[in-house]
């Protein structure tokens, strides 16, 4: 096949309708039946990319091999298809604007007044198909945030109508995801709201090829026919999109739909193969059909908003699978804990994650938190802040440095287990600076963590501007707190447990982020196997 094709993903009516899962579904679908299928996203905000947003704004923010702050849907882009991602997967409108005043000021269209058209839509464009010009994939899902009719997606809407022109007949289509309403009061499924998203599509000079409908009751026969009718698509293109019990059921009703053989045919290209879900639908039973059931406690400040850990929380569920287990994430709000109440909070779990996170509110409960899980012998991993938060615990309790702590938390402590990287010192900007992205580690030999990776060196992705201090490592150690992981090139401490605990590791890197369907964590892995054995 010579030409790349494209197929561009807009959103009606709400947000959160579930665009990147769609978009992750179908992707799934093409590549099980053999094409070779990326997903990239398009953000509408002003901000460069995701990494200074609070997660209450925008969820986590996920961070790439190649150390891109990207949108929590990569994360979800990666689970699905289990191929990594990198900084041409995300594109944000302030990185657009920063690119094209950068050109300006570099005299690149001297004599030209810079406009949205042209100039802000040929650089959509040219990211738009950058994946697609590297030769490395067949078809490029490319997924526009916001909803259409939105000022800020302007520009990315009418880049795609220029886009699909400019690709010629059968190398472009679009499918619009909407809400189909159903009104209680009236007893029936309202199509006006998508049939006026389609309209202000239309109006912006873009005609939807497949219309897809989130629903929570079936559609019948006769609404699709009508919405088929007032929306200018064939019935066939009318793709329902009903509430699933888990978004890993999406790939299959999306097959039962036929969404991936309409797109296909719009595409003019063959079905190939039936699609090979096997794998996929060997960890649904599993996940659906759970033989044990655990409690994990996930402690961290963030827990109001589900999107915050979304990582995390799909590790889990990937875990879970591979354990056979049902996992009860309960979300803990260290804020709240405190060494009076923290048995109370912490009863009833079989295991204990202390999260990750920036700033010093919530902190003393992370490492009241820590104290109670090395304590009472319960499974326990930390992960980054987390992972911090254990080194501290340790060098306050048993190595009775009562101060001791972390400069981000107390810059002045006298002693400062964790303390801000060499290199990050002199930074004054807070876009992009961070150590970021993907880093090797060494383990140790006879460690739980070399013995859970089943390998020497491993590489993880980090996002972090402070690190064990490696001046307190020999008194760490001598009192029984292992370094088991190393950054070859820089010494800096990776990994840290405790032999005499049945299950206690922390982790300065973000294991969450590589965790997919078809190769869950092993770190996770272990934990909820740890976490089961607890229990018994």
């Amino acid at each position: 096949m010579n030409q790349t094709k494209y197929i561009f993903v807009t959103g009606g009516v709400t947000s959160s309708l579930g665009k990147g899962i769609i978009a992750a579904s179908l992707a799934k679908l093409l590549q099980a039946r053999g094409y070779r299928t990326t997903i990239q996203k398009f953000d509408p905000y002003i901000n460069v990319d995701p990494g200074t947003l609070n997660p209450y704004e925008h969820g986590e923010c996920y961070v790439t091999d190649d150390g891109a702050e990207t949108d929590l849907d990569l994360g979800h882009y990666e689970r699905f298809l289990n191929v990594p991602t990198s900084q041409a997967n995300n594109v944000t409108t302030g990185r657009v604007y920063l690119s094209v005043i950068e050109k300006e000021r570099r005299g690149e269209f001297l004599g030209k007044t810079v406009q949205v058209v042209p100039h802000i839509t040929n650089e959509i464009k040219e990211r738009m198909q950058q994946l697609g010009r590297s030769g490395d994939y067949d078809i490029v899902i490319t997924e526009i945030g916001g909803t259409v009719g939105d000022i800020e997606s302007l520009p990315y809407i009418e880049s795609v109508r220029q886009l699909i022109y400019e690709l010629g007949e059968n190398n472009g289509i679009v499918i619009h995801l909407t809400l189909v309403p159903y009104l209680a009061a009236a007893g029936e499924l309202k199509t006006k709201p998508t049939q006026h998203s389609v309209k202000t599509l239309m109006e912006s000079g873009i005609k939807a090829d497949i219309l897809v409908c989130r629903t929570e009751h079936e559609l019948s026969t006769e609404l699709r026919q009508k919405l088929a009718l007032f929306c200018n698509v064939k019935s066939e293109a009318v793709i329902q999109s009903i509430d699933a019990s888990t978004i890993y059921d999406v790939p299959n009703l999306m097959l039962e739909e036929g969404l991936d053989r309409v797109a296909l045919k719009k595409l003019d290209l063959s079905e190939k193969n039936s699609p090979d879900l096997k794998q996929w639908n060997d960890f649904l039973y599993r996940l659906k059909n759970p033989k044990h059931t655990v409690n994990i406690g996930l402690v961290g400040k963030y827990v109001e908003l589900q999107d915050s850990y979304k990582s995390i929380l799909e590790a889990f569920i990937h875990a879970g699978s591979a354990n056979e287990t049902k996992i009860n994430v309960v979300s803990i709000h260290s804020e709240y804990i405190d060494k009076d109440n923290v048995a109370d909070k912490l009863k009833g779990l079989d295991g204990l994650l202390v999260a990750p996170g920036f700033g010093e509110r919530g902190i003393e409960g992370k490492i009241e938190t820590v104290r109670y899980a090395r304590e009472n012998n319960l499974p326990f991993m930390g992960i980054c802040l987390g992972m911090q938060m254990a080194v501290i615990e340790y060098s306050r309790n048993i190595l009775g440095l009562k101060d001791a702590n972390s400069t981000e938390m107390n810059a002045s402590t006298a002693n400062p287990v964790i303390n801000i990287m060499e290199e990050q010192k002199t930074i004054t900007q807070k876009g992009g600076t961070m150590r970021l992205g993907s880093w090797k580690c060494t383990l140790e030999e006879g460690s739980l963590a070399r013995k859970i990776y089943g390998a020497a060196q491993i590489e993880e992705r980090h996002r972090h501007r402070y690190e064990f201090n490696g001046k307190y490592r020999e008194a760490l150690e001598s009192a029984g707190l292992k370094a088991s992981g190393v950054n070859p090139d820089t010494g800096l401490v990776e990994v840290i447990e405790l032999e005499s605990h049945p299950f206690f590791i922390g982790v300065q890197y973000h294991p969450e982020y590589k965790s997919t369907v078809a190769n869950p964590h092993p770190l996770f892995v272990h934990f909820v196997k740890a976490a089961v054995a607890a229990k018994r």
